[in-house]
């Protein structure tokens, strides 16, 4: 096993986690869910697969090394279901992105909340065992996922105070759990704060009986609390995304209604942003950046599609930021993995590939 590293920021180039999945890896988890092959042959592959992804990541000049969520069907639900309590089920349809649904899945809580192990405890000791001196980053879903998307079976809890209390218990938990394997770069992933971008998502805030002051300090409540008793040497990030499925999204909308939140009040070490293109707004939101310790990192290359973005224009609008946010407090990345679910992004991996060089050379060239 690697020795665990300290890691005080973010890279200058990083990246959200994950990865298109190989054709190979495709194939074998429909023969799995077609009984055609048994669980531990699909682990094999799995472990294959991650084996050469770790190696390509490494080979491009990545730092932080992750498995690319390639155990993973999606990003959240499956995590969320391995709790106690927790359960992944099919639903009557799924979830509505700009043009298209997902495969009708979702989460349901069906017992109280706990964590007494968690299987995916044993996907991050795999990666951190090949990484070698790199850094292992692992990436899991905000408690806000399960507070906004799960369904609450009746008679389970008595209040959402109860149920929310749980929760974080079980994530502080869980977190302890992988920091005890070694796990040293944590990335908390988080659409919710998404529905508070636009008025339309303000609205549908209301028809649930919930006030934007309100959701926005649940919402930060609960990032908070379930990180509150980490161990001062985890690096702990947060991505805020709109929504990543086939390419498409869910939500447009500038940062500018949850700023004072999201910069100010929340206590994470770096911020991965989606700012790729006119849906995300401007930069002027960064102007609540307090924090002199809190790390910006800038998701200006798009993984939604294989064109690059023109090398001088994003360094341009590196240098926007800085009116708002010193250089040395920000990085580059793309703005959300690139495979979100098992399906994929509308790219090749070619392209997904050239747009992580793209991250990397641009990052050398300005932070030298």
């Amino acid at each position: 096993m690697s020795k665990s590293l300290v890691v005080n920021t973010p890279f200058k180039a990083d990246h959200v986690g994950s990865f298109l999945r190989p054709a190979r890896l495709k194939e074998a988890r429909l023969q799995f869910e077609n009984n055609e092959i048994t669980a531990d042959h699909l682990k094999q592959i799995e472990d294959e697969e991650i084996t050469k992804l770790v190696t390509k990541q490494k080979d491009i000049g990545l730092q932080s090394i992750t498995d690319g969520e390639f155990r993973r069907k999606w990003w959240h639900f499956d995590f969320l279901s391995g709790f106690d309590g927790v359960e992944f089920y099919e639903t009557d349809k799924g979830l509505t992105f700009k043009g298209v649904q997902t495969r009708a899945h979702g989460i349901k809580v069906t017992g109280k909340i706990r964590f007494s192990t968690h299987y995916m405890i044993e996907h991050f000791k795999f990666l951190q065992g090949i990484v070698g001196e790199a850094v292992a980053k692992f990436t899991i879903p905000s408690p806000n996922m399960l507070l906004y998307r799960a369904t609450i079976e009746e008679g389970v809890y008595a209040s959402q105070e109860e149920l929310f209390a749980d929760l974080v218990v079980a994530y502080q938990d869980v977190i302890q759990a992988l920091y005890d394997e070694g796990c040293r770069y944590l990335q908390i992933d988080d659409t919710s704060w998404a529905t508070t971008f636009s008025e339309e998502g303000i609205i549908s805030l209301k028809e649930k009986g919930m006030e934007l002051d309100e959701a926005l300090a649940l919402s930060a409540r609960a990032i908070n609390e379930s990180i509150a008793k980490r161990p001062h040497d985890l690096l702990i990030t947060m991505h805020i995304c709109r929504g990543n499925f086939k390419s498409t999204y869910i939500t447009s909308g500038s940062y500018e209604l949850v700023s004072e939140t999201i910069f100010a009040k929340l206590d994470v070490d770096g911020l991965f942003l989606e700012f790729d293109d006119e849906r995300s707004g401007g930069f002027e939101p960064l102007r609540h950046v307090t924090r002199s310790d809190l790390s910006i990192v800038l998701g200006l290359i798009t993984s939604k599609h294989g064109a690059l973005e023109d090398t001088e224009l994003v360094k341009n609008r590196i240098t926007e930021a800085t009116k708002y946010v010193p250089l040395e407090q920000l990085c580059l990345s793309p703005q959300c993995g690139f495979s979100s679910t098992e399906e994929g992004n509308l790219l090749t991996e070619k392209e997904q590939w050239s747009k992580i060089h793209h991250v990397i050379q641009i990052s050398q060239d300005v932070w030298k």
